[in-house]
């Protein structure tokens, strides 16, 4: 099994999408046709069916099960702060994951109703990244231990990881991350984050501007060493790990999906057992979902992040699933017209 334990530089990360394990395109078949045999009108259960035989490729079964559901929320903190684009400290960063450990945030209450177990991981919040606007967030050797360590909290018991992240500034991260790897104008990308006002909008898109000039011409996962975080390098590295072990991923909102357009960037492949939880209120992402030509699962008009909208999101994942694991077919409720 190649793992990113086996790549040695950024730069070889994109072979990977060769080695990595894909769908089962034989078990997906099988819950098609579970699906086309259940007691309902064909289709009638929308995008649930679409889960189910979704889970059921990548877990290799007709009727796919979530045993362990693991939500991973990597923390990290930002040189690029010091341009002013956040209204809050940084050691904001630090207060709420003290908030998740204490399970007092939103994905504490989430993840509990929607049955996963959550762990937070705080990356070096002490030690911010360097500023995007004046230098490479970090060096690419930095950028692949972040990797591993983002892979290294992957448990291979999960059948499926959501993942979120929180850190002040990241907004601003996440935005020069998708103009880099998409293209656009920065006010494309930039949204209003923890609350920025006008001034603090005009902040936003003029250090993404500038970070985005500074560093043209960086391709594939070197998009995120200079304009990424550790917890978006985590992030990665952590979709990466999964999907060498088969388990799907979640996606939280813009900044979690942001964190991955690199490697769509270097290889769309490594990407393509991904779910996204939902579109945010920030009004880049609905505009990199179209780019990453990802449909979310829910629209709710949310903006925290936290990897709340993938919690949510587990939610009804896990009703997909029952109903397609638990409904009886035509032939066995005895009802015509299957």
């Amino acid at each position: 099994m190649t793992m990113l334990s086996d790549v040695s530089s950024l730069a070889a990360v994109a072979e990977l999408a060769a080695a990595l394990p894909v769908a089962d395109a034989a078990a997906a078949r099988a819950a098609r046709d579970r699906q086309a045999s259940l007691t309902k009108p064909p289709g009638s259960l929308g995008r649930l069916e679409d889960l189910a035989v979704f889970m059921a490729g990548w877990q290799g079964v007709e009727r796919p099960q979530i045993g362990k559901a693991q939500a991973l929320v990597f923390a990290g903190n930002h040189g690029v702060c010091a341009q002013g684009v956040n209204p809050f400290p940084q050691e904001v960063t630090a207060q709420m994951v003290a908030n998740f450990e204490a399970g007092g945030a939103a994905i504490n209450q989430l993840c509990r109703v929607s049955g996963a177990e959550l762990s937070v991981v705080a990356l070096d919040l002490e030690r911010p990244t360097a500023d995007i606007t004046e230098a490479p967030a970090m060096t690419g050797e930095e950028t692949l231990a972040e990797m591993r360590r983002g892979a290294g909290a992957v448990s291979a018991g999960a059948q499926v990881v959501i993942l979120g992240e929180m850190g002040i500034g990241n907004s601003t991260i996440a935005a020069a991350l998708s103009c880099a790897s998409f293209g656009g104008a920065p006010e494309d990308w930039i949204g209003r984050g923890t609350g920025s006002d006008e001034a603090g909008l005009a902040r936003k898109a003029d250090a993404v501007r500038r970070a985005c000039a500074r560093h043209a011409g960086a391709q594939g996962l070197d998009i995120l060493a200079a304009l990424g975080g550790r917890e978006q390098a985590a992030i990665c590295g952590a979709v990466l790990e999964a999907r060498a072990r088969r388990i799907p991923v979640i996606l939280d909102g813009f900044i979690c999906t942001a964190a991955t357009a690199p490697l769509y960037v270097a290889d769309p492949r490594l990407l393509d057992h991904c779910l996204v939880g939902h579109v945010s209120r920030e009004p880049g992402h609905a505009r990199l979902l179209a780019a990453l030509d990802k449909t979310p699962v829910l629209a709710l008009d949310m903006a925290l992040g936290e990897g709340s909208g993938a919690a949510l999101a587990l939610g009804v994942l896990r009703a997909a699933l029952e109903c397609h694991n638990g409904m009886a077919t035509f032939a066995q409720a005895g009802v015509a017209g299957g």
